[in-house]
C-alpha cells in the first residue's frame, strides 16, 4: 500500500514558530518568483521576498502565512522557511497596511525625510505585498 506523500514544513522567525507539520504542497515566494514545492522536491536554497506562503496539509487544508522576506530551504523531505518578520494571514492589520504603504510612498516623493530610499522601497514592498495577501484572502472567503 503506497503511503501518502508529505513533506514536513517550518515556518520561523524572530518572533517564534508560526507552523510545523506535514503539507502535500507548498508555495513561497522565493527571490526569482513563487515556487511550488511538492514532497520528494529536489534541494534548494533561495531568498524570500515579501508575500503569501500557502501550505496545503494532506488533508486538503491551506495556511496562509504572510513573510516580510528572509531564507527558504528546500530538501526533498522538509521545507523550512526562515523569515525576516512572519504572521499568519489573517491577522495582518489592513489600516496599519495602509498607512506604512502611505508612509512609503511619502517618503520615496520626498526624498528628503529620515528614511532612505532603499529603506522606502522594502516598506513600500512589505506593504503592498500584505495588501495583496489580504485581497487574495476575499476572493478565497467569497
Amino acid at each position: 500500500m503506497a503511503e501518502a506523500a508529505t513533506i514536513h514544513v517550518d515556518i520561523v522567525s524572530a518572533e517564534g514558530e508560526l507552523f510545523a507539520g506535514e503539507a502535500s504542497e507548498v508555495i513561497a515566494p522565493a527571490s526569482q518568483g513563487d515556487v511550488g514545492i511538492l514532497p520528494r522536491h529536489a534541494p534548494l536554497l533561495s531568498l524570500l521576498k515579501p508575500g503569501e506562503v500557502r501550505v496545503r496539509t494532506p488533508d486538503g487544508e491551506e495556511h496562509h502565512f504572510f513573510v516580510g522576506g528572509g531564507a527558504l530551504e528546500v530538501q526533498p523531505t522538509r521545507v523550512t522557511v526562515l523569515a525576516d518578520t512572519a504572521l499568519r494571514a489573517r491577522d495582518i492589520d489592513e489600516a496599519a497596511a495602509l498607512a506604512a504603504k502611505q508612509r512609503a510612498e511619502e517618503a520615496l516623493k520626498d526624498r528628503a525625510g529620515h528614511i532612505t530610499l532603499a529603506e522606502a522601497q522594502a516598506e513600500l514592498a512589505r506593504a503592498i505585498a500584505q495588501l495583496k495577501v489580504i485581497q487574495r484572502l476575499r476572493k478565497l472567503r467569497g
